[in-house]
């Protein structure tokens, strides 16, 4: 083996500075040792170059896609959003460089760190950067970019030819007609009219908000699918999900609303047996063959899914990574239709995938030849205000408006935040009498713990049933009774839960659960003589194949049946459960409360929001609008520092990409 060479490069003051910034947590360790990297490839570089670097990885660890390089120099305070002295030291650092983007981009053309792309699409040198259009990438995030694009403009630019006669007549009797009374025209069924879509198209999106049926539409959709295909009984259909709990959920909906529709197709379609062809809902990392230890999956290009129609539900979630290799294992002829809502968190990796694909869906944007369409296959006439001249994938997408499930307070705060309209969502707050909505001020987080213990008044409770349910172990050594207790304490843990916009601080995940566990445990309603305990809840931060667990998961620890045997975790598994010994879960946390990004997928019945005194870049409308809509029947805000809501309201996300503009083009 050769010895490591001795040789190092002089320290360059921007390195110096760079180290400085991360020790100050201003940038992260691995931002810094990035532009260390670059200077050791090409130590000619000038230092906007590698700064650049260092602040295009810094935005990709912040969901970024890429850094947009006249923002940066128009207006780095926004662009980053850091503390005073942060911005301080960066203006500082700019006004040793260039200042104007024309230089800028000159200099990163000329490096042989950074790659352009030709005419054609195609890099022309490799390098670790990628420089398009203004945007600079980490050259594998270019590439994740490029290729979602290149799926969905292969899928969804000419829609498919289909019998529009045929669909009519099913979709008629999918969909009962509505009635508008005699001189007034029913309202549009958007439901009906995603179907209609998506039948057409081998790319589809379904957006809309909490409770406006995504999941019903997509079971009438493959109800549809069934009518449509000359053999049904052979038609390979998927569901999947981000996480766990969210792919158990679209599979009980989609059964459930497979259940309902067999009162209406009568003997025309034989709904039970085609339904049980349909595979068990999946994790996507699971779908696609997760392998322990890299980022490939054992589906892809090369080696597709054997699937004719995928069903992708929470799409919100879907980072771009994800979505590239999602897309690219898909056979071609293969449908995928993503459900969700675009005004929800994006996933905390890098790329806002679903909210680029639906931009403009409010608007619909509908060409003259998808009205046409639209009114032969369903029988509606698309109101004017959503015809337009849109690209080919808002062709293939729809926002379904009305909410079924979201008409109360709950649903009315949703849309006052949605608006980022603070006033109303402040008088809902502390106005509402039914006890559906509630504002706590907080000044310590023991307040927290409190209401997590004891509830409020209108939605009592708190986590007293699971430690109640808890309590009522049966009999060791018998099995069944020890089934039904632990589906008893499993459903009665997903009635309550703390979310939180940070992780850690006294008012972040971490905080939060050791104060709750604390105080459990001060009262006696846990016993823990370790880290492992009777009742301790858990969730999964890692996918795991080979135990069977990914990342989201959330189970209780609790004693299996057999007297004396070793503590298992058992998880919720549609209307069962099953376990794994704690010996063999390497990466939990536990989970009495839990960041807003972890509960994507997931719905209590009494959801609380806890925002942290200080309003940092994290702390957004859509995050806000994310706590409140896992909420079911209550929802209480928690925060030491009012103001804190209204400037999260007036904070919108905006992810830095390129995806819209490669799509156009």
């Amino acid at each position: 083996m050769t010895a490591p060479s001795t040789h190092t490069l002089p320290t360059r003051p921007l390195l110096v500075m760079l180290r400085q910034w991360a020790e100050s947590g201003w940038l992260r360790r691995l931002d810094a040792a990035f532009a260390g990297f670059l200077n050791e490839r090409a130590p000619e570089a000038p230092d906007e170059v590698l700064l650049a670097g260092a602040l295009v990885a810094h935005m990709e660890g912040r969901g970024h896609a890429c850094l947009l390089l006249d923002e940066l120099l128009d207006d780095a305070d926004a662009l980053l959003g850091w503390p005073a002295d942060a911005a301080a030291a960066l203006q500082a650092a700019l006004s040793d460089v260039p200042a104007d983007a024309d230089a800028w981009r000159a200099a990163l053309q000329a490096s042989p760190l950074v790659a352009t792309v030709d005419m054609r699409g195609a890099l022309r040198a490799g390098a670790p950067l990628v420089l398009h259009e203004g945007r600079l990438y980490l050259r594998r995030y270019w590439d994740y970019e490029r290729r979602v694009a290149q799926q969905v403009l292969a899928r969804g630019v000419a829609p498919m030819p289909v019998d529009t006669s045929a669909v009519r007549e099913h979709l008629d009797l999918l969909f009962p007609a509505a009635t508008g009374g005699d001189d007034v025209a029913p309202p549009i069924d958007w439901q009906k009219a995603a179907c209609g879509l998506a039948l057409r198209g081998r790319f589809s999106i379904i957006t809309g908000g909490p409770g406006t049926g995504k999941t019903y539409t997509a079971a009438r959709l493959l109800a549809l699918l069934f009518a449509m295909d000359a053999s049904p009984e052979r038609l390979r259909v998927m569901l999947a999900a981000p996480t766990g709990k969210a792919a158990a959920r679209l599979k009980q909906s989609i059964d459930a609303a497979l259940g309902e529709l067999n009162d209406q197709v009568g003997d025309r379609l034989p709904l039970d047996e085609l339904a049980s062809h349909i595979q068990p809902a999946r994790t996507l990392h699971s779908l696609l063959g997760a392998r322990p230890d890299t980022r490939r999956f054992r589906f892809d290009a090369a080696h597709p899914l054997e699937v004719d129609v995928l069903i992708v539900d929470e799409a919100s979630m879907i980072h771009l990574e994800m979505m590239a290799a999602l897309l690219e294992a898909l056979p071609p002829m293969a449908r995928v239709i993503f459900l969700g809502d675009k005004d929800q968190l994006a996933s905390v990796e890098a790329g806002a995938v679903l909210g680029d694909l639906c931009r403009g869906a409010e608007a619909g944007r509908y060409r003259p030849e998808t009205l046409a369409y639209l009114e032969a296959a369903t029988g509606q006439r698309v109101p004017d205000a959503f015809a337009g001249d849109g690209p080919p994938l808002a062709q293939q997408t729809v926002m379904l408006r009305e909410s079924r499930r979201f008409g109360g307070p709950i649903g009315q705060l949703a849309t006052a935040v949605n608006q980022g309209d603070s006033r109303s969502a402040v008088a809902l707050l502390h106005t509402d009498r039914s006890g559906a909505l509630a504002w706590l001020d907080a000044p310590s987080p023991t307040d927290v713990v409190a209401l997590a213990l004891r509830g409020r008044d209108g939605a009592p409770g708190g986590f007293g049933g699971y430690l109640k349910a808890l309590r009522a172990r049966p009999v060791a050594g018998d099995a069944q009774a020890h089934a039904d207790w632990v589906l008893v304490v499993l459903t009665a843990f997903e009635r309550f839960r703390l979310l939180c916009a940070v992780r850690q601080g006294e008012w972040g995940a971490e905080g939060l659960n050791a104060a709750i566990e604390r105080a459990m445990v001060a009262d006696g309603s846990l016993v823990k003589r370790g880290a492992w305990y009777e009742g301790r809840p858990v969730m999964v931060t890692r996918n795991d194949a080979a135990v069977g667990v990914f990342n989201g998961d959330i189970g209780i620890t609790l004693p299996p049946a057999t007297p004396n045997a070793p503590l298992r975790a058992y998880f919720l598994d549609g209307n069962t459960a099953r376990s794994v010994g704690v010996s063999r879960l390497a990466s939990v946390e536990t989970a009495f409360a839990m960041t807003v990004h972890k509960s994507q997928g997931s719905e209590f019945e009494h959801t609380v929001l806890v925002l942290p005194r200080d309003a940092g870049p994290v702390l957004t409308r859509e995050l806000v609008y994310t706590g409140i809509t896992r909420a079911r029947r209550a929802f209480t805000l928690v925060t030491p520092r009012a103001p804190a809501f209204g400037e999260a309201l007036a904070q919108r996300t905006q992810r830095a990409s390129g995806l819209l503009s490669l799509l156009d083009r």
